[in-house]
């Protein structure tokens, strides 16, 4: 019985050299104008949704409307260019979660097809080894090392 092949892809060197050709530029263009946060930070910090972006148009606008009632520590320029880089930045970030995401179920879909075949392999190689087949229990010792390094790090089943 064939196993089932989940996705075909492959890249030409050109095509690779092409793709991080392009990531470079664009870790160039953002040097300097970006940051990364740590989970904790990104927790604080919290994001703006849909519903709140309107919220903050709203904000700004009666701060236009009643500048009096602006607070002296709320630089309205920097509010201004904040927002501006914001609104700016929102699409294109839409566009490469988009990108990023299909990368990610590609690479998914990549390691599963490899994942089968490798345990398929490796089936065959205990069946083999238990049949005793010339040098298939060397290759089944070597490839259940994978196996047995999570069982032994498992928790020992509770005493009855």
């Amino acid at each position: 019985m064939a196993l089932d092949n989940l996705i075909t892809v492959s890249f030409t060197p050109a095509e690779l050299a092409a793709f991080d050709t392009a990531l470079a530029a664009i870790e160039t263009l953002l040097q300097g104008k970006v940051i990364n946060l740590t989970p904790d930070e990104r927790r604080r910090y919290g994001s703006i949704s849909n519903e709140m972006t309107q919220w903050v148009q709203k904000c700004r606008g009666y701060m236009t409307q009643l500048p009096a009632i602006v607070p002296n520590y709320i630089n309205l320029s920097e509010l201004d260019a904040d927002m501006t880089a914001r609104r700016d930045l929102m699409p294109r970030l839409m566009r490469a979660k988009s990108i990023l995401e299909s990368i990610d179920d590609t690479a998914v879909l990549l390691g599963s097809d490899v994942l089968t075949n490798c345990l398929a392999f490796y089936r065959s190689v205990k069946a083999a080894a238990k049949a005793n087949v010339p040098g298939s229990t060397t290759i089944h010792q070597d490839l259940a090392q994978q196996f047995q390094a999570r069982r032994s790090s498992a928790p020992p089943p509770p005493a009855p």
